[in-house]
């Protein structure tokens, strides 16, 4: 009786433990926007202050959305092992912000926010620039 009861014990936490994990990454991928700084490993100044710029705009203007996970800010060295495909699949020619929709764990749409070299030398420009594209995504 001992025995059965620890077995049930045992399954029953196991149960619990499976359906929280399940139910924090969840089976059905909420909607949510990546935005990727793409670099390589040399890096300018410019370059370093896009991936500064892009990062200040993203945590001052959607805490929230950072918190929640509806948005994230990866930054992604393009010639490092593994991530060589982001070249071909975003079409990426220089440095670069992307923002990419994803929707059931699926990517369903991106956009390469190009401007940010004509921005990158006017904060304000940029930033709102930056602010304006991600507010479009996430209503999405």
């Amino acid at each position: 009786m001992v025995i059965r009861n620890r077995i049930f014990s045992v399954v029953f936490l196991f149960f619990i433990i499976a359906f929280l994990s399940f139910s924090t990454i969840g089976f059905a991928k909420e909607n949510n926007v990546i935005a990727y700084y793409f670099h390589g490993t040399f890096r300018c100044y410019t370059c370093t202050n896009i991936e500064k710029y892009s990062r200040e705009a993203i945590e001052a203007n959607f805490k929230d959305a950072l918190q929640s996970g509806k948005l994230e800010f990866k930054a992604v060295n393009v010639e490092e092992r593994g991530n060589e495909h982001f070249v071909n699949d975003y079409q990426l020619y220089t440095k670069s912000l992307v923002l990419s929709l994803v929707k059931d764990g699926k990517e369903t749409q991106y956009k390469n926010l190009e401007k940010i070299w004509e921005y990158v030398r006017d904060k304000e420009k940029f930033f709102n620039y930056v602010t304006g594209e991600i507010q479009a995504y996430l209503k999405e």
